[in-house]
């Protein structure tokens, strides 16, 4: 598990908590699309459905990689 600082939207600092596995693909879809993590958490915060943000990340990460899945069986 890994626990880590992030800033959103510039302005809110807050504590966000990863397995491992998830945290790095994090970091991939974040250097894959050209953003900072901070940026890139920002932007799945915006557009969250769940209270929670980890679980949030979680979720993108999930569909970002089905998404990923689906495009390469094409």
């Amino acid at each position: 598990m890994k626990k880590f600082s992030v800033v959103i939207a510039n302005r809110h600092a807050t504590s966000i908590s990863l397995e491992d596995e998830f945290y790095f693909e994090l970091i991939n879809i974040a250097k894959e699309q050209n953003l900072t993590l901070n940026n890139l958490i920002t932007d799945i915060d915006k557009t969250r459905l769940t209270p929670n943000l980890s679980s949030a990340i979680r979720i993108y990460i999930l569909k970002t990689l089905r998404q990923k899945l689906d495009q390469s069986l094409k």
